[in-house]
């Protein structure tokens, strides 16, 4: 198997790809929560292609399920309402922060969106810390 920082840039590049395809052919950027958020909050004649994007991200993630099932072997170790919970808490600041990692940090950023740009420096420096605290309490390895 690849060494990580490969497997890193393989999927920037995959990443890359995907979201200037669908600038391209979509007019649209790639904010999964807004997408999602689009087929909870309906708009009449836009729900089609949102629809399209969530089935292939499911079809995509069961496709490597089948195919290579190591590079998902992870083991999560926690309760899992705690990850619903927590789930829905990173919605929620998606919502409150006008788009979710993928919309600022991926295409915001590359599209020099003042806005993205300020949004991803707050949540990378708040993951950093959350990181840090939880890993000086303990309660993360």
């Amino acid at each position: 198997m690849a060494t990580e920082w490969v497997m890193g840039i393989i999927g920037g590049v995959v990443i890359g790809i995907a979201v200037s395809l669908m600038l391209l052919w979509n007019g649209r950027v790639t904010g999964v929560s807004s997408i999602v958020y689009g087929v909870l909050v309906p708009i009449k004649g836009d729900l089609a292609w949102r629809w399209y994007f969530i089935v292939g991200l499911l079809i995509g993630g069961l496709s490597l399920k089948i195919t290579a099932p190591a590079l998902l072997a992870v083991e999560v170790q926690t309760n899992t309402w705690i990850g619903a919970f927590a789930g829905m808490l990173v919605g929620f600041g998606a919502m409150l922060g006008g788009g979710c990692t993928s919309g600022h940090g991926v295409c915001g950023v590359s599209r020099f969106s003042p806005r993205s740009i300020v949004a991803t420096i707050i949540f990378m420096s708040a993951g950093m810390a959350a990181v840090a605290l939880l890993r000086k309490t303990g309660l993360m390895i």
